[in-house]
């Protein structure tokens, strides 16, 4: 959420930002009730001061005063009862309107309406050429037994998977090694539960908005986050953090979970879309400085190429537009691997910056060189996420003979095999 102080001063560039954010919010409305709930809640302190003063008065006054005072102080009592669920209800309606205002994009964040709309800004690596007929992903799998997607379907139904032999034994790796990685680049590593409270996905921005993408543990107050950022970004809800904490960095691997609602008929074939899977995210809580928080974009965005790299991926970044950046983030950008199959570019990592946006959710604050509190800055990006990854490894790295080739930087992680399959 946005500060109230700077939506009431900023009313035209909010708008603009739930514009271009193609955000179902009425900001006049969440104006309106801000201005209602301040008369409510002035009213009732009003009333609450006089009640005060008027049983201090109480004590003091003579035998014939006293019964008007006292019946004085019931009816402001009375009038302060029936105002508080009034008040209740405007801060709670004003409460939810304010979770549906979005950040305000960065200058220069291309404005559109879909992922059609984002902006290549430069591709990175070599495009495979083939002297053969090159597989796809699936085909490759089968080749190989390295799957067996009938049989799990009928245990887990459509869009899960499951790796065999070696292929599960690259998916570890390729996990291992980005968290390795990461750790070496100073960023701590997590392993955390992807069971959070509905709270957690308020504090990230996934909800309102995302209920039907989280899937519910029935019987409980608990849901299956999509994303390590989830939990991590509670880990100091509600507390206030010493300046000299920050930044704080964290390569957390978990389960992710999400239902892909409104996604029917798209990419249902092999790994790319599936309900269940892994990820390592890179998570990171910085002060409240813009041109510092940038700078660490670039280093979660490097962090995410250099694994790519390692991986020996062709890539392309590309700059997401207004319509495809979610409601929380102020600049993202995208990060997409090669896929020789479907001869176009498919993504495998998002990097966000949040400003305070996500840390006012959370009530994420440190305590400034002027011993005052205010809210940190968040980001985040995808380290790893297996087995989307295995869609553009398999393909890009297959041989004639139908082996795939492990490049130098993953051999350690898989016994020294130049070669699977």
């Amino acid at each position: 959420m946005l500060d109230l102080k700077f939506i009431r001063d900023n009313p035209g560039l909010v708008k603009d930002a739930i514009q271009v954010k193609r955000i179902n919010l009425d900001l006049d409305e969440l104006l309106r009730l801000d201005r209602e709930l301040s008369d409510v809640r002035q009213r009732v302190e009003t009333l609450q001061a006089e009640r005060n003063a008027n049983a201090k008065a109480v004590p003091k006054a003579s035998k014939e005063e006293k019964p008007g005072l006292i019946e004085k102080g019931k009816a402001l009592g009375e009038e302060v009862k029936t105002l508080e669920p009034t008040l209740r209800a405007h801060e709670d309606a004003l409460r939810q309107l304010l979770l549906r205002v979005p950040n305000i994009p960065l200058p220069g964040v291309p404005e559109g309406v879909d992922d059609s709309d984002n902006v290549e800004l430069r591709r990175e690596g070599t495009l495979p050429t083939f002297d053969f007929t090159p597989l796809d992903h699936v085909a490759l799998l089968d080749k190989h037994g390295w799957a067996d997607a009938e049989r799990v379907a009928r245990v887990s139904g459509s869009r899960s998977y499951l790796l065999k032999g070696e292929a599960a034994l690259l998916e570890q790796a390729i996990l291992t090694f980005a968290l390795t990685y990461l750790a070496e680049r100073d960023f701590t590593p997590l392993s955390t539960t992807a069971l959070v409270r509905p709270e957690t996905l308020v504090a990230t921005g996934h909800f309102p908005g995302g209920e039907d993408q989280v899937y519910k543990i029935e019987g409980e107050e608990l849901m299956l986050a999509g994303t390590a950022e989830v939990p991590v970004n509670s880990l100091y809800a509600g507390e206030i953090l010493a300046e000299d904490d920050l930044p704080i960095k964290f390569a957390a691997i978990s389960a992710a979970f999400r239902s892909e609602a409104g996604s029917a008929g798209r990419d249902v074939r092999g790994l790319i879309r599936v309900h269940e899977f892994r990820k390592v995210e890179q998570y990171l809580i910085c002060r409240a400085d813009q041109d510092e928080a940038l700078r660490w974009f670039d280093t979660l965005l490097a962090n995410a190429e250099g694994i790519l790299q390692a991986l020996e991926l062709p890539y392309r970044v590309v700059q997401n537009c207004t319509g495809d950046m979610g409601a929380g983030k102020a600049l993202m950008y995208d990060i997409e691997a090669w896929v020789p199959s479907e001869n176009l570019y498919r993504e495998t990592h998002s990097c966000s910056y949040l400003g305070d946006w996500q840390a006012r959710r959370t009530g994420l604050r440190y305590r400034g060189e002027d011993g005052k509190p205010q809210f940190a800055h968040t980001l985040n990006n995808t380290g790893i996420a297996v087995p989307r990854i295995l869609v553009p490894f398999l393909e890009n790295h297959q041989q004639a003979d139908g082996r795939i080739r492990i490049p130098a930087a993953l051999k350690g992680f898989l016994g020294g095999k130049g070669f699977i399959g």
